[in-house]
């Protein structure tokens, strides 16, 4: 199994994480929090409470935790490609899989990344909801003082569960968009792309960028429940399972609540996407 895609796949996970966690922030806040009017009211307030540290909460932990995962993705997508059509990654463009095939691989590696994300993702949510501002002397200290003590603390009240509370609803939200992700993203390559020559650089950015629209807008949905049921054990707000936090939130705040985040998921992927496959292929390219 080539190792470099995997390794490829962290360095680029974690560029794509320092660009996209301030909007990934304001994104779960709008999702889990009724306190603000919308994404600019999210921001300002944040800014105006906690400083421009308040948008960085709980990055320290993704990047050495997501950003591994990523390569999860990355790596099981480019190696179950490899056991579909025989081809590595430098030869796909040359002898290119089906959609169906960059379908299957996507949801395979969808489905794995979800596995290992689960922990981690509901660690960073519970740390990006704390709106306390950096400890003052005689302030009220945060629940969590970081991401050891707030996987400790989930631990200690929760039981090892409550570390894979939402793991459901993370896993139905990554097999299938993830899927879509690397069709989108293979789909517009070729578009742009002479058979058999490697895109160019533009054309990555663009595809990578617009493949990362595409996945957020079929994943919202979930992505809001998964971030309600991870938020659902602190605040005491029990729900029955996924069906019940969809049929709960629906009556409570109408369909709308859906696609709560969609403007801001929409705005963060098209950078982060498009960096992320940039640097994934040109360090494949590089290290041939």
């Amino acid at each position: 199994m080539p190792a470099e895609e995997f390794v490829a796949g962290w360095i680029s996970g974690a560029l794509g994480l320092v660009l996209g966690h301030p909007f990934d922030t304001v994104k779960v806040r709008l999702q889990t929090q009724t306190t603000y009017r919308g994404i600019v009211d999210c921001m300002v307030k944040t800014y105006r409470h906690e400083s421009l540290l308040g948008f960085f909460k709980g990055m320290s932990f993704p990047i050495a935790s997501i950003a591994v995962v990523n390569s999860v993705l990355f790596g099981v997508y480019s190696n179950a490609l490899l056991v579909l059509t025989a081809t590595s990654h430098q030869e796909r463009r040359a002898q290119p899989p089906s959609y169906t095939h960059v379908f299957i691989a996507g949801c395979t590696g969808g489905f794995l990344q979800a596995y290992c994300l689960a922990p981690f993702d509901l660690i960073k949510v519970r740390l990006q909801n704390q709106t306390e501002p950096r400890a003052k002397p005689g302030s009220r200290p945060p629940q969590y003082r970081g991401p050891v003590h707030c996987a400790a603390s989930i631990f200690q009240a929760e039981g090892p569960r409550g570390l894979f509370r939402g793991a459901w609803a993370l896993t139905l939200r990554d097999t299938p968009t993830l899927g879509i992700y690397f069709v989108t993203y293979e789909w517009l390559c070729r578009q742009f792309t002479l058979d058999g020559q490697t895109p160019s650089s533009g054309t990555v950015l663009v595809a990578g960028g617009f493949a990362g629209i595409t996945s957020w807008v079929a994943a919202t949905p979930l992505d809001v429940i998964k971030s309600r049921m991870q938020m659902a054990g602190l605040k005491q707000r029990a729900y029955g399972g996924l069906l019940d936090c969809m049929v709960s939130s629906a009556r409570q705040e109408g369909l709308g609540v859906f696609f709560r985040g969609l403007t801001i998921n929409s705005a963060r992927a098209f950078p982060v996407n498009a960096v992320t496959f940039l640097s994934y292929e040109h360090l494949l390219l590089s290290w041939g």
